[in-house]
């Protein structure tokens, strides 16, 4: 089992895992390889540093103390890797606490704000059209790109 740090076209950091190489070549060329949260099929690979286990090699000395991390100034920029997960837990939040109408989002919408309908949290697919209709009649909507892999269930 090979696990490949991956990047999409985006600057996202993901893992992938695959049986070889030539099966990460295979499944990249043929545009099955997705980022998880923008879903980029523009995969590039990702200098790794494998855990070699060399034979006569010695333990590190555990009984060294390690120096603790600098705390990073207030004003540093976030990390892109904080930045993901804080995405990620925004999503899993809007997907705990919304109900999934399909493509029945615009009528149903439309139903919820003009009373006949139970106010809820949803969400759903609507084309361009269709959220444009929404705003114009003021009905507040937010798009929200999802990958496809977090339409199933949310690791």
């Amino acid at each position: 089992m090979k696990v490949l740090n991956l990047r999409c076209a985006n600057g996202h950091g993901f893992e992938g895992w695959f049986a070889s190489d030539d099966e990460y070549m295979e499944q990249n060329g043929r545009g099955l390889i997705e980022c998880p949260l923008c879903a980029d099929r523009i995969i590039g690979r990702m200098p790794s540093a494998p855990r070699l286990n060399l034979s006569g090699q010695r333990e590190p000395d555990v009984s060294a103390p390690v120096p603790a991390p600098l705390p990073a100034p207030a004003s540093a920029p976030q990390q892109p890797l904080q930045l993901q997960s804080q995405w990620m837990h925004a999503v899993r939040k809007v997907l705990d606490s919304t109900v999934d109408v399909g493509d029945q989002f615009p009528e149903e919408a439309r139903r919820i704000h003009y009373g006949e309908a139970k106010a809820r949290g949803i969400r759903g697919q609507a084309t361009a059209g269709e959220r444009r209709a929404l705003l114009d009649e003021g009905i507040e909507i937010m798009s929200l790109a999802l990958p496809a892999a977090l339409k199933g269930p949310v690791q």
